[in-house]
């Protein structure tokens, strides 16, 4: 199964999205990011996505969902890198 890295950086962590976005991944990664969000008692996380062509309606969702479940966890979660073809 596939799984996308989250490195931690002191009390933060940063995770950057390299491949295509598919459902179960993207399923995968909130398991494991809300889990390595209390393992690591981390105050903020940063999801890059400058390597996605795509962001349909799940992704967005799921992002969304990220952030909050981080925020009543006690993190701050900022999304960088939406290339203006993708926010389009």
């Amino acid at each position: 199964m596939e799984h996308i890295p989250i490195l931690k950086m002191g009390e933060y962590l940063l995770v950057t999205i390299q491949v295509d976005m598919h459902d179960r991944l993207a399923m995968t990664l909130q398991d494991d990011l809300t889990a390595k969000i209390v393992s690591a008692r981390a105050k903020g996380v940063l999801i890059d996505i400058s390597a996605l062509e795509i962001v349909d309606s799940f992704i967005g969702r799921m992002l969304s969902d990220l952030a909050a479940m981080s925020r009543v966890l006690d993190a701050e979660t900022v999304v960088a890198g939406m290339r203006p073809p993708v926010a389009i």
